[in-house]
């Protein structure tokens, strides 16, 4: 399966967070911004809002002195034996907070296998899950998940896929044609989320960005229902500006 060209933000601000943590490692004492910025080359505009995401999600830590140390989570995730769980919790924690901050479920998918895979969520209460009526291995072609995962494939990965998993009419407005399908992944840039308007199920909307570490291909997605479509598009861009600390926990 051949993956299409990587898409560009947040990617390029994971790219610019990761010189920056070998930077931190490096000085085990400690390492002022000026420092930082030295070693990196990135401009002050850059450096300011990357370590402060950095601080945000525990992977430096600032000391009296000003100076950046590595921090909890960093050190967690590259615990040996116990990285995948810690990877998980961090995840878990990540998500949990988007989560409330965009009012919806939120949701990681992988293509793992040649197949849809959902591997790790957070709903509550006031954030309702999807119900997933169809497995959503059979449903790419009509859920934002779905869609976004196969926008990172070539047409031949996406043919192997529709020809495990046919194109099925799953709402009024689900795409069932191959070619107008493969046409509007074409033209969805790399950097807008990808919409479900009720195409996988009538009374849910979603989103979805892609997740790109290495050559996984994955996605970060919401659903709400329907009744909160007017925020659809908000808590959409939110998840995009929002992905970059998930891309990094899978990076790392």
């Amino acid at each position: 399966m051949a993956l299409k060209p990587e898409p560009t933000a947040p990617f390029h601000s994971v790219h610019y967070a990761l010189r920056v943590l070998e930077a931190v490692s490096r000085h085990g004492g400690g390492v002022t911004d000026a420092q930082i910025a030295r070693e990196t080359g990135l401009p002050a505009a850059h450096l300011r809002p990357l370590l402060l995401m950095l601080r945000r999600e525990g992977y430096v830590e600032q000391v009296g002195d000003g100076a950046y140390v590595v921090g909890d989570s960093l050190v967690l995730i590259g615990s040996g034996a116990t990285r995948p769980e810690a990877l998980a919790v961090k995840l878990q924690d990540t998500l949990a907070e988007l989560r409330d901050s965009v009012g919806a479920a939120v949701y990681i998918s992988r293509y793992i296998d040649g197949e849809v895979k959902i591997t790790q969520m957070a709903d509550g209460p006031h954030a309702p899950k999807v119900n997933e009526w169809v497995d959503f291995r059979s449903a790419a072609h009509a859920s934002a998940v779905g869609k976004c995962l196969l926008t990172q494939l070539d047409r031949d990965g996406r043919r192997d896929h529709l020809s495990r998993h046919k194109i099925a009419r799953l709402t009024s407005r689900t795409i069932t044609n191959e070619r107008v399908l493969f046409s509007k992944l074409d033209s969805q840039p790399a950097t807008v989320p990808v919409l479900d308007l009720q195409e996988y199920a009538v009374g849910t909307v979603c989103a979805a960005v892609p997740l790109t570490a290495g050559s996984a291909v994955g996605c970060l997605a919401l659903s709400m229902p329907i009744e909160h479509a007017h925020r659809l598009r908000s808590a959409a861009d939110t998840l995009n500006r929002r992905a970059a600390p998930v891309v990094l926990s899978l990076a790392i």
